[in-house]
C-alpha cells in the first residue's frame, strides 16, 4: 500500500479510472496510489509527552490492530484513568493510528487529558470499501471491553470510557453511538471533531460560490463517498447523513453526552452544526455541546497545532474528557 508520493512511477491517464486531485488515484489494473505523504512510525516512549505506547493485533485475519497509549501519570495516580477510544479520519482511504501526525496528534491528547487512549488501526478503503471500517471500529470497541490486555484491566476505567474521531473518524464515531444505543448500552461521551456527514440536497452555504478554495471541495465530497462506499443507496445513506428520512433516530444514541467540534470555514461545517441542533430537538436525553473555530479550516489543528484555536480546540475536548 503505497502512502508516498515520492518515486511514484509515470502516470498514464488513460489507466486512472478514478482521481481526487491531490489525494488518491485508482488504476485500471486494481492499484491504488495515494498522493499525500505519510511516514509511518512504530510505537514508543515518546520524550517529548512521556507517553507510552504499543500496539495489539485484536484480529490477525483482517489485520485489525490498536494503539495504546499510556500516559505519565498512569502510574502516579490512586485512581484508573479514562478511557478514550479515538479514530483518525482520512475521508476513509488516508492515514493509519501509526501515522507520524496522527500518533504525535494522540500523544499530546493522551498527556493533556491523563487518559489511557486506544486508536483504532481500521481496513481502508478502497482496498476494503465500506462497511469494513464500521465492522473494524465495532471489533475493536468491543475488544476494549472484553480485553484482559493489562494496560486496559490494571489501569483503565471502563465505566468512563469516551469515543472521539475527527473527519472520517467523527462519522465512526457516530456509527459507534448508534449500535450501542441499539443494544442498550452506554459509553460517557461521544466526540465528533469536523465530522464526515453529507447528504443528497445543499444545506447553509454549501454551494455558495465563495466556499471554493477551501481543503474540501464539493466536487471531492461528491465524489469520495460512492468511491469509498459502492453498496451505497446514495448520499442520504444514513451511514454518511445521519438525519436523512429513515435514518436511526438520534435519540438513541448510547451516550450521556456529545462533544461536536466545528470549523468556520469548513465545507462540512453545516452539517455538523444541523447534527447538534437535530440531536438537542430529539428525545435524547443527555448533555450536547459544540465548539466553532472561527476563521479556520477543516483539521487545521494537524496542520498547526500550535496555533491558538488549536490549543483552544485541545482545551475544551480535555476539559470534556475531565468533567465529572
Amino acid at each position: 500500500m503505497n502512502f508516498s508520493a515520492a518515486s511514484s512511477p509515470p502516470v498514464d491517464t488513460d489507466d486512472i479510472i478514478f482521481e481526487v486531485p491531490g489525494f488518491i488515484r485508482r488504476y485500471r489494473n486494481g492499484r491504488v496510489e495515494r498522493l499525500i505523504p505519510d511516514e509511518l512510525v512504530p510505537p514508543s516512549l515518546d520524550p517529548a509527552t512521556g507517553v507510552q505506547s504499543k500496539d495489539v493485533t485484536i484480529n490477525p485475519t483482517t489485520s485489525l490492530s490498536v494503539r495504546l497509549y499510556l500516559p505519565p501519570s498512569a502510574t502516579s495516580i490512586p485512581k484508573k484513568l479514562p478511557v478514550l477510544v479515538t479514530i483518525h479520519g482520512g475521508g476513509f482511504y488516508l492515514l493509519r493510528s501509526s501515522s507520524s501526525s496522527y500518533h504525535n496528534y494522540v500523544n499530546s491528547l493522551t498527556a493533556k487529558a491523563g487518559v489511557l487512549a486506544i486508536s483504532i488501526d481500521y481496513r481502508l478503503a478502497p482496498e476494503n470499501p465500506l462497511p469494513a471500517a464500521y465492522e473494524d471500529c465495532w471489533e475493536a470497541l468491543e475488544w476494549v471491553f472484553a480485553t484482559d490486555d493489562p494496560w486496559l484491566s490494571n489501569l483503565g476505567d471502563l465505566e468512563n470510557v469516551y469515543i472521539a474521531g475527527e473527519s472520517a473518524g467523527g462519522n465512526l464515531v457516530h456509527s459507534l453511538g448508534i449500535r450501542l444505543g441499539r443494544e442498550g448500552r452506554k459509553v460517557e461521551g461521544l466526540v465528533m471533531v469536523h465530522p464526515l456527514f453529507w447528504g443528497k440536497d445543499r444545506i447553509g452555504d454549501e454551494g455558495v460560490e465563495t466556499r471554493k478554495g477551501g481543503i474540501l471541495t464539493l466536487e471531492h465530497i461528491d465524489a469520495l463517498w460512492p468511491f469509498v462506499c459502492p453498496e451505497t443507496t446514495g448520499f442520504d445513506d444514513p451511514r454518511i447523513n445521519p438525519v436523512a428520512e429513515g435514518a436511526p433516530s438520534l435519540a438513541t444514541l448510547g451516550c450521556r453526552r456529545v462533544l461536536v467540534c466545528v470549523a468556520e470555514l469548513d465545507l462540512l461545517r453545516e452539517r455538523g452544526r444541523l447534527y447538534y441542533e437535530k440531536l438537542k430537538e430529539s428525545d435524547w436525553e443527555g448533555d450536547a455541546e459544540i465548539l466553532e473555530s472561527e476563521n479556520e479550516d477543516h483539521g487545521f489543528f494537524f496542520f498547526n497545532p500550535g496555533s491558538l484555536k488549536a490549543q483552544e480546540l485541545t482545551k475544551r475536548i480535555v476539559n470534556f474528557f475531565n468533567k465529572s
